[in-house]
């Protein structure tokens, strides 16, 4: 059975000021058109279709237009809700789309009931493990404490009792939209850390034939079965340097995972350049970029007069420009935002009750502001299923 493995849509999302709707548009053209020309017998899409709980109507219609043209190529499309959809908005009508070989799966309850698809081998289970909040389905899942490994393996539990009683050489596949360690993260990525951790093992898919993953945004390789397909257009500069694609998977009779990247349509390239004002507009290394959608660091030790004007005249496409002069680390002019630059919440209110009282927290009062952002994550969770 061959597989189309995509995620991280993100429709109805910007990149800083720039309307993507028309290069995501393309994508889903390019979906379509890949599923003809490569002879894909199921698409596999593992979270954040949305980039919003609510999105915009403009992104709901090009889901709805996806959708359509999925479904008249006659191939299965199967679909899990990410951290940025709102599972409940996104999995209405699931079960009138299901007649149509679209499959949304939305409910955690539902995680060990299976797609089952045929092929000339027998069935191929597909199991969709939608992103499980661990404070809202902790109760589902039986599990005493909130986190990420325990409710997600405890969802593959109900996974692997489920494979266990279908026929002998039933292959599997799972989606799930999670943080698996191994995996490099960029600065698009919504936090999903809870406990003071964000990451699941590798291990907990064992058992499976592939695992389908979202929410990291690079294309990679955690093992040769569980991967991750990546967002397929940048949704920030971190993703400069990605190769935005899908895997096309090829599961054998026995399960044996064959994989080859499909390059994505990308409307423009992404730079990060950096240095003084002048160097840039002046740099003959930098004419390959010219075309680029830009992000300047301007590094002069005094901020110079219309550094945008004079940028765009070179590079007419800059979107981002921050200052950075050449300081040393403890020079009382370094702005706060650097400061406090790659530091997670929980790291900068530990700084903040060192500099207030004179001392660090100790473990105790670590649990105790570690609990408290993690419960302002989990209503904000909660709020968003609401809605």
């Amino acid at each position: 059975m061959r597989l189309l493995h995509t995620s991280d849509w993100h429709l109805g999302r910007a990149f800083h000021r720039v309307n993507m709707l028309g290069a995501q548009a393309e994508f889903i053209g390019h979906v379509v058109t890949t599923v003809r020309e490569r002879a894909v017998d199921a698409v596999v899409v593992a979270g954040d279709v949305y980039d919003r709980a609510v999105p915009p109507l403009a992104a709901v219609e090009l889901f709805d237009d996806a959708l359509h043209r999925l479904a008249d190529l006659g191939v299965p499309t199967v679909m899990i809700s990410g951290n940025h959809d709102s599972a409940r908005r996104l999995g209405v009508g699931a079960g009138l789309i299901d007649r149509a070989g679209i499959h949304l799966r939305t409910e955690p309850a539902a995680c060990g009931t299976p797609v089952v698809l045929p092929d000339s081998h027998g069935d191929v289970a597909f199991y969709g493990l939608p992103y499980l909040e661990p404070a809202l389905v902790k109760d589902e899942f039986g599990v005493e404490k909130a986190g990420h490994e325990a409710v997600l393996a405890a969802a593959m539990d109900r996974v692997r009792a489920d494979l266990a009683t279908r026929a002998p050489g039933t292959r599997s596949v799972v989606l799930a939209h999670a943080f698996v360690t191994g995996g490099e993260a960029s600065d698009s990525e919504r936090d999903i850390t809870v406990g003071g951790v964000a990451a699941v093992p590798a291990g907990v898919f064992d058992g499976v034939d592939y695992a389908a993953l979202g929410h990291l945004h690079g294309c990679q390789t955690i093992t040769e079965r569980v991967r991750y397909s990546g967002s397929p257009l940048p949704y920030s500069f971190s993703e400069a340097d990605h190769r935005k694609s899908m895997w096309l998977i090829d599961l054998d009779a026995e399960g044996a995972v064959t994989a080859e990247r499909v390059d994505c349509p990308v409307p423009r390239a992404l730079a990060r350049i950096r240095g003084t004002l002048e160097d840039l507009l002046a740099d003959p290394e930098l004419t390959r970029h010219e075309d680029a959608w830009i992000e300047a660091t301007l590094t002069d030790a005094v901020r110079p007069a219309d550094p945008m004007a004079r940028l765009t005249e070179r590079f007419p496409h800059t979107l981002s420009l921050a200052f950075d002069p050449e300081r040393a680390p403890d020079d009382p002019d370094v702005s706060y935002a650097q400061r406090l630059a790659d530091r997670t919440d929980q790291e900068i209110a530990e700084d903040f009750v060192t500099h207030v009282r004179g001392a660090g927290p100790d473990a105790d009062e670590q649990g105790v502001l570690r609990d408290a952002f993690d419960a302002v994550r989990a209503d904000e969770a909660a709020r968003e299923v609401a809605r």
